[in-house]
């Protein structure tokens, strides 16, 4: 019997990262195709379709510069705070490849629209505000954050302009969402020039207008969107579509992502603890505990103080 093509092959890839570099351009990247693990976290909430858009972008945005992190334990948190649009806050966050996400939004400003209204560019979603993205080092303990505003006509324009002012290290972000009723799939790809040696080293001159770079963006640029949501095309035959003229590809598959929730009793007993004992009085039920419900996965619990 012959392969279905209209179905993914188990080779395809869904909820991982495949890191990738080109040597001879110093050149670094990284490509993602969610499935599953995007789905679990939208399920969590009822979001209207743009916000599920919106969530899929900045998951997969998260799953791509997260994985750029090396120090186990790491993490890296993408958090957009606006107010006077539909959407005033997004939280996603990677560590150790598991990702969230939540989206508050206004619900009676969504029902209230009609859906030629619906857009998908920052201000019409946020109004205006912020996007930090922050490093959390474990190691060195540090800690490092870039905030750019809420502009453009995508997240990706966001991002792309956070490496290119905090960091000063040219990048391409090319971001695609499909969703069919319950099912959504998202996929990315990262492209960045590192001129200066290898990841890891200074990099204190890097442009936008050097050759290696502008051959590596057009390149890259070219991905098409059903490229990146293809179902039987798997992430190595993606590169090899986009990069099979260059002398040498490195890659690297990096670990299986999953949807990770930290919303355990002892995560919350610990946070509790910071309170004084007459906020926690007001807070606790007539059995005692305190009911915390997290805002990632819905998910409500019973904490004993």
């Amino acid at each position: 019997m012959s392969e279905d093509p209209t179905l993914p092959r188990e080779d395809t890839g869904f909820d991982r990262v495949l890191a990738f570099s080109l040597p001879n351009r110093h050149a670094r990247g990284r490509v993602v195709r969610l499935g599953p693990v995007l789905e679990t976290v939208l399920s969590a909430h009822a979001y209207p379709p743009v916000v599920k858009h919106l969530l899929a972008d900045a998951l997969v945005m998260t799953s791509l510069m997260g994985s750029l992190l090396k120090e186990e334990g790491a993490q890296l948190t993408i958090q957009a705070q606006a107010e006077g649009g539909l959407v005033d806050m997004m939280v996603c966050d990677y560590r150790d490849g598991e990702v969230r996400g939540y989206v508050h939004f206004d619900a009676e400003k969504f029902a209230n629209m009609q859906d030629e209204e619906l857009q998908l560019d920052l201000p019409a979603l946020f109004g205006t505000g912020y996007l930090a993205i922050t490093f959390d080092l474990v190691a060195t303990k540090k800690r490092y954050q870039g905030v750019v505003p809420l502009e453009g006509s995508s997240l990706a324009d966001a991002c792309e302009a956070y490496f290119a002012q905090s960091e000063q290290v040219p990048t391409l972000l090319r971001i695609s969402v499909r969703s069919n009723g319950e099912r959504c799939m998202a996929g990315g790809l990262l492209m960045q020039f590192l001129p200066d040696g290898e990841e890891g080293q200074a990099r204190l001159h890097a442009q936008e207008d050097h050759p290696d770079w502008e051959h590596v963006s057009v390149m890259a640029g070219s991905v098409q969107r059903d490229e990146l949501l293809d179902p039987v095309l798997t992430l190595e035959e993606l590169l090899w579509r986009l990069f099979h003229e260059e002398d040498e590809v490195r890659v690297e598959p990096l670990v299986l992502l999953q949807r990770g929730c930290r919303c355990t009793v002892e995560h919350y007993k610990t946070i509790l603890s910071r309170f004084p004992d007459d906020q926690l009085a007001d807070m606790r039920e007539e059995d005692g505990t305190i009911p915390v419900d997290c805002a990632f996965c819905s998910k409500v619990l019973n904490i004993p103080v």
